[in-house]
């Protein structure tokens, strides 16, 4: 299998949490026959502003920048930035993609954002195939990652009480959704449970063996892991021009955004 680690941490030194985890994750997979590819996101210097610079084709002398449509003709055309074009070429070669990152603000760090903003072209990840019998496209479960797999690699600063249903930080489910649902379900990817490192902050030296092999027993059963099971948008749960769940596709009495997952 071919495995993409998009990784996010300022920290450059090696034997910082993040990298040391990283470190685990290519050994393991290599270890295991994968191929490995890495876009180490600050190492690279990548720049997180998506604008006018991502478009070649863009006139800014004369025209006021359309995101969307632009994204589209570059797309199209086969005239986005090399670095973007780099980025996508990977996303095409990888069977599976893991993304790395602490959270922070309840998010991915800006970096990672930048990354999907300028990667994720119209085309590419979303509006695709769109269609009288499909007005949304492909997405949710569709598009062009459909029959990839993906997986989040997270470090929090907080306790997980804090994230539960009850915690004061909200349920950890709905705080990824935007990029387990929204980044990764949209263009077609398999999402498989997020693999999470509490207290990252005060995370003690001598825990860290257990979650490296924790971190393995992952990797061995990515092939084989259930995936979440969200709802794909073009299955029947959905009206299809609404985007509305139909009421006799899901039980009223499930809460918050696990709705949106098939029990």
């Amino acid at each position: 299998m071919k495995v993409l680690i998009v990784f996010a941490h300022p920290e450059p030194r090696s034997q910082s949490l993040n990298h040391s985890l990283l470190k685990v994750a290519i050994n393991e997979l290599e270890k295991l026959g994968h191929e490995v590819k890495t876009s180490d996101l600050y190492a690279m210097n990548w720049k997180s502003n998506l604008d006018a610079d991502d478009f070649p084709l863009f006139d800014k002398k004369h025209d006021r920048l359309k995101v969307n449509p632009e994204s589209a003709r570059a797309f199209k055309e086969g005239k986005l930035t090399d670095a973007v074009l780099e980025e996508q070429a990977k996303l095409k070669w990888a069977d599976f993609l893991i993304l790395q990152f602490p959270l922070w603000w309840y998010t991915i760090p800006a970096i990672m954002k930048g990354w999907v903003e300028r990667v994720f072209s119209y085309g590419f990840a979303y509006a695709v195939n769109i269609s009288k019998d499909k007005p949304h496209g492909d997405r949710y479960g569709e598009g062009l990652f459909q029959g990839k797999r993906a997986m989040l690699l997270v470090t929090i600063g907080g306790p997980e009480t804090g994230y539960s249903e009850t915690g004061i930080n909200g349920d950890i489910f709905d705080i990824l959704f935007p990029i387990q649902h929204g980044i990764l379900f949209t263009p077609g990817y398999q999402v498989l449970e997020p693999y999470i490192i509490w207290r990252a902050n005060r995370f003690p030296e001598e825990s860290f063996p257990k979650a490296a092999d924790d971190l393995r027993q992952r990797l061995r059963d990515l092939e084989t892991d259930e995936p979440i099971a969200f709802r794909l948008q073009n299955g029947g749960d959905y009206d299809k021009r609404t985007l509305v769940m139909k009421p006799e596709a899901f039980d009223p009495k499930v809460r918050g955004l696990r709705i949106h997952v098939k029990k």
